[in-house]
């Protein structure tokens, strides 16, 4: 009877740890990991399912930044057609904005940079992501993560909005200093927010 009344009490301990895991992984440091991203854009929202199971820590780090109103009044600095739209670091003037310590790539979690997700921008370093993403308007599964190539990190994916996304790829776009396919007139995004 001691014998089983053992094994229950480690079984419970073994269920009372997965299921504190299991929040833990929903939450960073006070922060809900679930949910749904609002991008207020000059263009029209887009609505994005953040993947917080796959990508733990990249969600973390977008959320901080969403959270922290770091995103409002950034522009999209990149847009390619066919390709996709980049934003989260410039303001319209060309002014890089300050940001937090970069983090861990997270490319190799099981998701692909197909049309409408979401993937954080980074440069030749792997571990460079800091709040730079872009929106997949075709499926570039060369950003994905293989043998011999880093890769992207997805994040989430669009639910409402790929038609803005879709509108911001087909402006009018130039030079500007060391960059090109910057849109010649702003596209701003006025406000970033977790959907309630």
């Amino acid at each position: 009877m001691k014998k089983e009344t053992a094994i229950f009490a480690v079984l419970t301990a073994l269920i009372a740890f997965f299921i504190s895991t299991g929040t833990m992984a929903s939450k960073e440091n006070g922060i809900k990991m679930d949910g749904i991203v609002i991008l207020e854009t000059s263009n029209g929202n887009i609505e994005i399912q953040l993947d917080s199971a796959h990508a733990p820590i990249t969600v973390a780090n977008f959320l901080k930044y969403v959270n922290e109103g770091f995103y409002n009044g950034t522009i999209f600095h990149r847009a390619i057609p066919n390709f996709m739209a980049q934003a989260g670091g410039f303001t319209s003037d060309g002014t890089e904005k300050q940001t937090h310590e970069p983090i861990k790539l997270e490319s190799n979690n099981g998701l692909s940079n197909k049309r409408g997700m979401i993937a954080m921008a980074r440069t030749n370093d792997p571990d460079s992501a800091t709040s730079q993403f872009f929106i997949n308007v075709a499926d570039n599964y060369f950003l994905d993560y293989g043998r011999g190539n880093d890769g992207y990190a997805v994040f989430g994916n669009v639910t409402k909005g790929m038609d803005v996304a879709d509108a911001i790829v087909s402006v009018k776009t130039g030079d500007r200093g060391f960059f090109s396919d910057w849109p010649v007139e702003d596209i701003i995004i006025k406000g970033a927010y977790v959907k309630k």
